[in-house]
């Protein structure tokens, strides 16, 4: 759970992804394993694309196909047992408002890398207006899990471009971890499964950090009993 770790979050080792933070880290290998964990859930996805490239992970496991696309929405329904919804480059604190919620219902928000050109200010007001919606959908449904999806280390355009380098992104990924402190949140820290990484330094990460990606969400919504 939302925790502040005074060190590494956790390490790689023979290229899995082991926390520091007294979660386990469960592999789900095949599409088995990840429809059973999922079978009777709603997973709402709200975000940018490198919270995209997760559906887009699951949806390749799933099904072999990328997810139906309807604008800037994607759907992925997959033996009627699970729900997988994206919503992109809407309004999220909008979105989770019309969220029921429940124990059923998994919530996973990834927001900053569109914001990383922009005065800080803005992304400080859309965090917090996130952060009311998330209040209010646990006050409702405490039993809703909601996953936050940090920002992760990029590859620069140019050696000395400030603008587009991982300075902006590090700033609003210590907001976005001050925003939720305290919260019944679970982080997947993007940041430092990059930065442990030997694979070069990506807006989206390549696969394999994708897929231990997936392996903590999964774990946080299918923990180990």
């Amino acid at each position: 759970i939302n925790k502040d770790i005074p060190g590494p979050a956790g390490y790689y080792y023979k290229g899995l992804w082991s926390s520091l933070s007294g979660s386990t880290v469960k592999q789900f290998n095949s599409a088995s394993a990840i429809s059973q964990c999922l079978k009777d859930k709603v997973v709402h996805m709200y975000g940018d694309s490198t919270v995209r490239q997760w559906i887009e992970f699951l949806s390749s496991k799933l099904s072999g196909n990328f997810p139906e696309r309807n604008g800037h929405i994607f759907n992925l329904i997959v033996n009627h047992t699970f729900f997988l919804l994206f919503t992109e480059l809407h309004y999220v604190a909008n979105e989770l408002d019309g969220v029921t919620g429940g124990k059923t219902t998994v919530v996973v928000i990834g927001v900053w890398a569109h914001f990383t050109t922009f005065p800080i200010k803005y992304y400080i007001r859309r965090i917090m207006s996130i952060r009311k919606a998330v209040v209010q959908l646990l006050a409702r449904a405490p039993d809703t899990r909601v996953i936050i999806r940090t920002a992760n280390l990029k590859q620069s355009p140019t050696p000395y471009s400030i603008l587009f380098s991982d300075w902006p992104s590090l700033q609003r990924d210590k907001i976005l971890r001050t925003m939720f402190q305290g919260m019944n949140v679970y982080f997947v820290d993007a940041w430092e499964m990059t930065v442990a990484h030997y694979l070069k330094h990506d807006i989206h990460p390549p696969r394999p950090i994708i897929k231990n990606m997936i392996d903590v969400v999964l774990s946080y919504i299918c923990p180990s009993k």
